[in-house]
């Protein structure tokens, strides 16, 4: 038993072990000694670090990690991380160790096979630096998710592996460096294969390269990576903001990495009904925060406790367009209903029909309507309404991200300048639909002080890609688990009667009287608003500073007694 679990969590018995949906490999009664000698054993073998499963902890499930942070709401629901209770025998804690050294297995077995295949020498380089850019993408998750861990670029004999100690992260940094620097040599700039289907590139690992030096504030790697993929000139924005994120855009100018999913290939789709409202037959049990909704700036640029434009009876009105792009504006089109939460709103329009139906989106009608009053606008699409189900991309790397890491690490190196700014407005023009050029049709950024630049960019990185598995990682990096995840998370009145009064008073959609504060660190924090008696808290969150690292997964530290627990757990 020891034995079938070691080699299934470091996997040194590759293709022989593994859980049963990683157990999907190419003529699966193949061996080491016997495949690897062609390009196409080679290239399926390849084919097989895309799998969605290695990914796990951005594509486990649409919105993953969004689950753990101050972007989400999901009525009194805790998730084991936001509850604070994450231990070394949680689920994914266990998964996501696991898939990532299957990852970093197969990925060692490629490069080290690769000599005796019989291939020319620029398919010999390819095929590898494919490989090591997911051995780097997988050695980067574990030193972020974990700390130190161990570490190996080679085959392992049992013995081995039952000796195996943690490697200092920083060590492991330096290889994951080299790895991306080999991909970035041997990936060409456009890769697309027989098949049609997206390879890794040259762009890609520029990407990932900067993601993972950001992630440990690498500033002058991070700014070098992202400029060098920005000079490639093969990546620009998608035009329409809306648009990019709706199932049928699977291409797209701006994706650098996706990892597919398709209904009909391989009926890989995720029902969707939570985020879904009660008219077209959702549930409604998880929407975006009230505190997403109130991080995005007015149309003058402005957070919404300075600017004059901002009126809490009309949240929505004289907002950053992309604050109606991500989370449903009352009184528009979703799903094929007029969408309004109001108490007064008893009835809405059914556009299908053209009648007017009882609103199950209203607490008056409705207890379990959503508690905060919120709906996910982002990638929902007609779609959607056919099964409740989507097999929408994971949508891993995107260009907006590019620019927004280039100009983050420009402004913590203070080396604000001309292009800081224009990789930041950049993003926000394509927000407003205008050039970058064109500053009187959007709050062009101009500040070039550091502190206040960095509140800029914050709020830019939420505003611009929310719901796409980046918050939580921001946290972290952040070192905000004490202000973000320590405050309690605020919904409407749940009794109907103060929810009527409230409105009657004029206290809706928020309390007119006091405004939640933005924070300069790019949280929001309604405590005055609460303190009015308009809002109610649906629980308190405390994580704890622990969670800045998962634990060393049990399974591990029994089999092999030279592991050592992360602090805390």
């Amino acid at each position: 038993m020891k034995k079938f679990i070691l080699s299934t969590i470091m996997g040194t018995l590759l293709f022989l072990t593994g859980c049963q949906n990683l157990d999907l490999n190419p003529l699966s009664e193949a061996s080491t000694e016997n495949w690897y000698t062609n390009e196409q054993e080679i290239k399926m073998a390849v084919n097989d670090l895309y799998r969605a499963s290695l990914w796990y902890w951005e594509a486990n499930r649409l919105f993953h990690s969004d689950r753990f942070t101050d972007d989400w709401s999901q009525r009194d629901h805790l998730y084991e991380w936001i509850g604070g209770t994450v231990t070394s025998e949680t689920s994914y804690v266990e998964t996501t160790w696991l898939n990532s050294y299957k990852g970093i297995s197969r990925a060692n077995t490629i490069i080290g096979s690769l000599e005796h295949a019989n291939l020319a020498n620029e398919l010999i380089t390819k095929y590898e630096g494919e490989a090591r850019f997911f051995r780097a993408v997988f050695y980067s998750y574990l030193i972020f998710l974990y700390g130190d861990v161990p570490f190996f670029t080679d085959y392992l004999s049992l013995e081995e592996a039952y000796e195996m100690k943690q490697t200092d992260k920083n060590t492991i940094l330096k290889q994951i460096y080299e790895d991306f620097d080999k991909a970035i040599e041997y990936l060409p700039v456009t890769n697309i294969d027989t098949e049609s289907h997206l390879r890794v590139t040259k762009g890609a690992a520029y990407a990932f390269k900067a993601r993972t030096a950001i992630w440990f504030s690498d500033w002058a790697t991070c700014r070098d990576a992202a400029k060098s993929c920005m000079d490639l000139d093969v990546y620009s924005l998608h035009p329409d903001f809306d648009e990019l994120f709706v199932t049928d855009t699977r291409k797209s100018d701006e994706l650098i990495f996706t990892i597919p999913r398709s209904t009909a290939l391989n009926g890989d789709a995720e029902t969707i009904s939570t985020m879904y409202p009660r008219n077209p037959g959702g549930s409604a049990s998880a929407q975006p925060s009230w505190e997403l909704l109130c991080s995005f700036t007015c149309t003058d640029g402005k957070p919404i406790d300075e600017s004059p434009l901002y009126n809490p009876a009309q949240p929505f009105k004289n907002r950053d367009p992309r604050c109606a792009a991500t989370i449903v504006e009352f009184g528009t089109e979703h799903l094929g209903f007029i969408y309004d939460p109001s108490p007064a709103a008893k009835q809405v329009l059914n556009l299908t029909t053209g009648k007017m139906v009882t609103n199950k989106d209203s607490k008056i009608n409705d207890q379990w309507a959503a508690f905060n009053g919120l709906a996910l606008k982002k990638g929902a699409c007609a779609e959607w309404t056919e099964d409740k189900q989507t097999d929408r991309s994971y949508k891993i790397m995107r260009y907006a991200d590019v620019l927004l890491m280039y100009a983050e690490a420009k402004m913590e190196l203070n080396e604000i300048d001309a292009s800081t700014l224009n990789a930041i407005n950049q993003v926000r023009a394509r927000a407003y639909k205008c050039e970058v050029t064109e500053t009187t049709k959007y709050p062009a950024v101009t500040e070039t002080n550091q502190a206040k630049l960095r509140t800029i960019l914050r709020y830019e990185r939420r505003s611009e890609l929310a719901w796409e598995n980046k918050r939580w990682f921001d946290i972290i990096r952040w070192r905000q688990i004490e202000t973000a995840l320590q405050r309690p998370l605020y919904v409407m009145l749940q009794d109907k009667n103060k929810l009527l009064e409230n409105y009657d008073n004029g206290d809706w959609f928020f309390p007119k009287d006091v405004l939640p504060d933005v924070m300069d660190d790019g949280t929001i924090d309604f405590s005055a608003m609460y303190a009015t008696g308009k809002i109610q808290i649906i629980f308190p969150r405390s994580v704890p500073a622990r969670q800045y690292l998962l634990p060393i997964p049990l399974k591990e530290l029994a089999i092999n007694p030279n592991l050592v627990q992360n602090l805390g757990y």
